[in-house]
């Protein structure tokens, strides 16, 4: 399963796109969670075994005091995978620019977080932005291309999309602001990775991710494009977004999350109030 369906998570479609599992023998159920089909119930129930989520997933269990058997076992992206877009050219962007505009920023739990803290780095305050919720990401999508907004906060392909279509500018990386952080994941039950299988499936992934940090992006595209997966997505879009997440750096690990990397997580959401203690590592990561 996935919480959400990206081209930033490109390792980890690879892993079903580009054959590996297949090869390994196994056979493959994909679906992308909805509200009444949600991740953390699938995996608890055994129907589902991996999935993609954030490693921030699982703080709301601990600060509700209801710890469970997920943990989160592989790193997919260790940057924000969200930028900044202008609907008008820019030569040049700082982020004080922002001040006093109206910014679509995307409300869900870590790209909100990100995006303060990045904020917080910029010396920028949140209180001097017109921030608009504006729904959910396609909800995002349709208000900025109908004229709501001066820039508008999404993740790859959107931003990238919108340039295309010449109707934005990308200016700005969050995850270039804040740096190396734990972000995206692929969790599982405790009981699930206590398998052999775990195992097989782990090392399948680090070959996935290894083609992600070397192959050319055009070739990545057309694997992903191929198996079915972002065929709403321009073929040359897609190319420009693998290349932009290569070149940021999402995909430079060897899979395990970083410990150091996880710290400045737990600064991210103490900086956003969010947690009330920095939880070890323990509580959440499983290493494999």
């Amino acid at each position: 399963m996935a919480l959400r369906h990206s081209a930033f998570y490109s390792p980890y479609l690879l892993t079903m796109a580009g054959g590996y599992l297949k090869n390994a023998g196994f056979d493959v159920n994909y679906t992308v969670q909805t509200a009444d089909n949600l991740v953390h119930d699938r995996l608890l129930d055994g129907s589902c075994h991996v999935s993609q989520s954030a490693v921030a997933a699982s703080f709301n269990s601990l600060e509700s005091n209801q710890p469970d058997s997920i943990r989160h076992f592989a790193q997919i992206n260790s940057r924000d995978g969200f930028f900044i877009a202008s609907r008008l050219k820019e030569k040049e962007f700082n982020w004080d620019r922002l001040i006093g505009k109206k910014v679509l920023v995307d409300h869900f739990f870590q790209p909100m977080a990100m995006f303060k803290y990045a904020l917080f780095r910029k010396n920028v305050n949140w209180s001097d932005i017109d921030v608009i919720d504006a729904g959910n990401v396609d909800e995002i999508d349709a208000r900025f291309r109908n004229g709501l907004g001066d820039y508008v906060h999404q993740q790859g392909p959107a931003p990238q999309q919108l340039e295309a279509d010449g109707l934005a500018s990308v200016v700005a990386s969050v995850g270039e602001a804040i740096g190396p952080v734990a972000f995206s994941s692929l969790s599982a039950t405790e009981e699930w990775l206590n398998t052999d299988t775990a195992s097989v499936f782990f090392n399948i992934y680090k070959q996935a991710l290894g083609e992600c940090q070397k192959n050319d992006a055009r070739d990545i595209a057309k694997k992903l494009q191929d198996y079915g997966f972002l065929n709403n997505i321009n073929f040359n879009t897609l190319c420009e977004t693998i290349k932009t997440y290569q070149t940021l750096g999402c995909w430079n690990h060897d899979g395990h999350i970083n410990m150091t990397e996880y710290n400045t997580l737990l600064d991210v959401f103490e900086y956003n109030q969010l947690i009330k203690h920095r939880y070890k590592s323990k509580d959440i990561i499983m290493r494999i």
